[in-house]
Formats: C-alpha cells, structure tokens, sequence
C-alpha cells in the first residue's frame, strides 16, 4: 500500500492528467518511504489509479445511501477512464524518462557491469546521480493552484528530488549485482548521469529574466549549470515564468539518455618521512621551458610504487553540468619544505605526504604496508623512506602547522676568500637568535613575489677544515634561505655570514640535517 492520503487525490488527478508517471506523481505527493519507488512504473500506476478509484466508490455508494444519482454525476469521468489514462505510455513530462525507463535490472546490471570491468575493490558504494537541470518547476507550479485552494501548506522543498527517487528506487538493485551494501557516506563512489538534448533549450529564458544568476566564469563551457538554473528559479516570479514555459509541460518526444557511468575512490594518503643522498635528484620533476632537466625525483621515486600497489593512475574527472573533463596525474605530494636538487637530506629525513587518487585498492595492513616501504627502500639508492603508514586528510595538515615557528638543522662546507684559522670560528658560539632580512632570492624570483622576510638563526656553531674550509652548523627557523645567508646574494640577506667573517665566502656543499616536525608518528621497524 501506498502512503497516500486524502488530500493527495486532487494532486494525483492533476499529475497524471498532465502526463507524470507514477514515480513522479509520488515525489509530487512528497511520499519520502524508499520502499514505494522500487515497484515498477506500471505496479505503482496501478496502486494510484486504484487509490483514486476508492474515493469513486465512497461516492457512489453515498449517492446512492442518500440521494438518487443525478445527470451530474453521471457526467463527471471517473479516474479509471479519462484522467491518467492519456499518455500512460508516453514519455513523463517531470522526469523525462528517467523514472520510468532506468529504475529497473536491466538498467542497474548495466551500471554494474562497468563497474566490474574497472576491478576496484570494495564492501560499499555510494550511488551519485546527475539529471538535467531543466526538469520539474512547471509540475510543481501546476499542482501549486489546486493546493492553495484546497488550503493545504506544502513547499517545493517537501517535494522529493528526481535523483532522490531514481535512488530510492535503483539503489537496491545496484548494490545486489555488485554484492556490497549502499551508503551515503561510501569512500568509492558510482556516478550515473542522463542527458535530454530535446529541452536543453527550456531553461535558456531564465538567462534573460534572471542575468545574475548565469554569469560565465573559467573552465566552465555552459552557464547553465545546475546551480545557476536552480538559483534562478528561487528567483523568478510565477508569472514571468509562465510567459515562457507551459504549465503543465508539453509532453517530449524522446526519453533522457544515459551517460557514461563513472567510478571514483577517495583519495589515499600515506605519510612518511624520506632521506635523500643523491646531489643530482630534484624533489620534483624538473622541467624548464618544457624540457625535462634531470631523469627522476624524489616524489616519483616514491610515488611510483604506492601508484602501482595501490592501483591508483591518472584521473578523469567528468561534469556534466559544465560538460567539461579533468585532468589529472595520480598523485599530490607534499612535503615539510623542501631542498634544492643539490642539497641532501639526512638524520630523521623530512616528512611527505602523498595523495593516491581514485586508488583501486585502498585497503592495505600494516605488514604489506611494511613492505611498500622496503619496495622503494630496494628500488633506487638515492632515497630512504621510514615510517610510513596510511593516514587520514585532517592528518596531513598537522605537516603544515606553524610552518613558520619550526626549526630546521643545517650542516654547510664553507669556503672562505682569506685565510682562516680555528680561533676565526669561536665567535660562531656567541651568535644566538641572530635575525636577518632576506629579499626573495634572485634564483626564486621567476617564481615567488618580491618581499622581505625576517629569519631567526636560532644557534651556530663551526668546525676548522683548513685554511679556506670550515664546516657550519646551523639550526634556523623553517624558511630561512641558507646559501643565500651565507653569500648574501649580493646584499639581498642583511646580515650575512660574509658579512659577519668580512670576507667573501661561498657554500659548497649543503645538507639538511633534521626537519624538527613531530609528525608522522614514528613506526616501529
């Protein structure tokens, strides 16, 4: 039995009258019980010409009770014959198909059948569905006249969403082909769209009425997106509405078309802490006017396998209501900072993060987790990587926190124009939280904004190589340009070591010493 009531009869009438389908009639009458969408079209027709048959019956037999019939009523159609009779194989004038043709196992075997074939693995699914943004406002206007007279209280937001019915009713189907339950908050998502060229047209008068509400912006091939025609119709007025449209729809010639059925998995990430040995490897590809300058970084080196294990690869991302595709690479990595392609990375290595997307398998434990890391460990002996482990989104922003109250340990070769001498360098043990103000460098210029910053070196301290070498160790804070304090990229650092020895000096060589983020949490070997 329907959950239908008394004041849903004169609803009823007017919705089949105009050509709805019985899925429709029911979002209309703002029935919200799943349950009553998974009939077919035709079982529910049924049950709601049924409905309306009762009320005849009541009505004849208090006719005949009470008074002798009269050449009234005799005239009056009964709800079996002409009303909900017209168009009842025609296409629905509300949901244009999608209701009546794809709620059934044909269509969710379909849909079931191109998620097989993309081998991901899951126990859940969550099902998103895409429908023309055109469809629905002429109904609800043709209903709102018979429910202001029968003063009954009802709101277009009471009436219940095209995808919302298309779920209720395919949901269940879907999850029992693909054997996994269906909910609204599944990390792997399964998006089914439709398409209706005929009335894409219907909703173009609204960019007239309501200008402000279509306003182009980048990436986006139509300004009649979804939003755009649902903001508009908040704000249009019933009367310029109906100078443009007919209410009640006119009936379509054709039926939505189906889109191609997509899957996406949330994003992974792993977290870790990596070393670098190598002076000839860039954190990330380095490209230069389009031409690659070094074979391999550090993000690829580790990527690559997680990309391989975790069955993750470059993503297309499909809208369909800017009907436009994305783009992109399979991963994002981060890191606390990084070093030029020269410097290494020692001691306890820096923390990263890598953003797997739309992995096909997500679910790893802790000893096949153990031996992804010896996989990169083996594969090259440039890097290292230590504590990895899978962690959440909110986990990786604790990598950013306070970026700019970390400290960071320094280790640099010095060369000096003059000659030193071991008691040259004691003055290094005097120097605490010595504050400088570095121009952006000349190196970096091409690419971050011209500013001063100021730095803190936290403590110095130098051991004597011989006359023109020293060794320096330095602990600053986080984004403190070293080579540019120690040369003074002509004058750009102020102070400078040069200026602080009063010669010219270089740095050879340069190796972080030790990032000091408490994050990721250490893992036992």
């Amino acid at each position: 039995m329907l959950p239908l009531k008394d004041k849903d009869r004169p609803v009823i009438r007017k919705l089949l009258a105009a050509g709805c389908c019985g899925r429709c009639v029911l979002r209309f009458c703002c029935v919200g019980k799943y349950s009553s969408y998974q009939p077919c079209c035709e079982d529910i027709r049924k049950e709601l010409l049924a409905f309306l048959s009762e009320e005849d019956g009541e009505r004849s037999q208090d006719a005949q009770t009470e008074d002798p019939p009269c050449k009234k009523l005799k005239t009056e159609p009964s709800s079996g014959e002409n009303e909900g009779t017209e168009d009842a194989s025609g296409v629905c004038v509300a949901c244009v198909g999608v209701l009546q043709h794809f709620c059934d196992q044909s269509y969710a075997k379909q849909v079931s059948e191109v998620v097989k074939k993309h081998e991901y693995q899951f126990d859940s699914l969550m099902l998103a569905v895409s429908v023309p943004a055109q469809l629905s406002h002429s109904c609800w206007l043709h209903i709102k006249k018979e429910i202001r007279e029968k003063n009954m209280c009802l709101d277009k937001e009471d009436v219940v969403q095209v995808k919302d019915a298309f779920k209720w009713a395919i949901q269940g189907l879907v999850g029992k082909e693909l054997g996994a339950s269906v909910l609204t908050n599944s990390a792997f998502e399964v998006s089914v769209g439709f398409a209706h060229p005929e009335t894409d047209g219907d909703c173009h008068f609204l960019a007239t009425e309501c200008p402000d509400c279509f306003k182009p912006t980048k990436n986006k091939a139509s300004v009649f997106t979804r939003m755009a025609v649902v903001k508009a119709l908040e704000k249009i007025s019933d009367a310029k509405f109906l100078r443009h449209y007919p209410c009640p729809p006119v009936s379509p010639s054709s039926r939505c078309t189906p889109r191609e059925t997509t899957c996406l998995h949330a994003s992974v990430f792993i977290a870790g802490r990596y070393n670098k040995f190598s002076r000839e490897l860039p954190q990330t590809p380095w490209v230069i006017d389009g031409e690659r300058r070094m074979e391999g970084s550090v993000e690829e080196l580790i990527a690559n396998p997680l990309l391989s294990a975790f069955k993750a690869d470059d993503l297309a991302l499909a809208d369909f209501s800017l009907k436009i595709k994305i783009r992109l690479k399979g991963f994002n990595f981060c890191s606390s900072g990084r070093e030029d392609v020269d410097v290494r990375t020692l001691g306890n290595g820096r923390p990263f993060a890598i953003e797997l997307l739309n992995p096909h398998r997500a679910k790893f434990n802790k000893a096949e987790i153990r031996q992804l890391q010896e996989t990169i460990n083996t594969s090259s002996d440039k890097i290292r990587v230590r504590d990895l482990q899978i962690v959440s989104r909110d986990a990786t922003s604790r990598m950013k926190e306070g970026e700019e109250e970390k400290t960071k340990s320094y280790s640099a070769l010095i060369w000096t124009q003059k000659p030193i001498t071991p008691a040259d360098l004691d003055f290094f043990e005097n120097v605490k939280e010595l504050q400088i103000d570095q121009k952006t460098p000349l190196r970096v210029l091409h690419r971050r904004p011209l500013a001063v910053r100021q730095r803190l070196i936290h403590s110095m301290s130098a051991s004597y190589q011989d006359v023109h070498h020293f060794t320096l160790q330095l602990r600053t804070q986080a984004g403190t340009y070293i080579k540019e304090f120690v040369h003074g990229d002509f004058g750009r650092t102020k102070p400078n070591l040069g200026a602080l020895m009063e010669t010219e000096v270089d740095i050879l060589e340069l190796d972080v010493e030790s990032v000091d983020v408490d994050w990721p949490p250490s893992v036992p070997e």
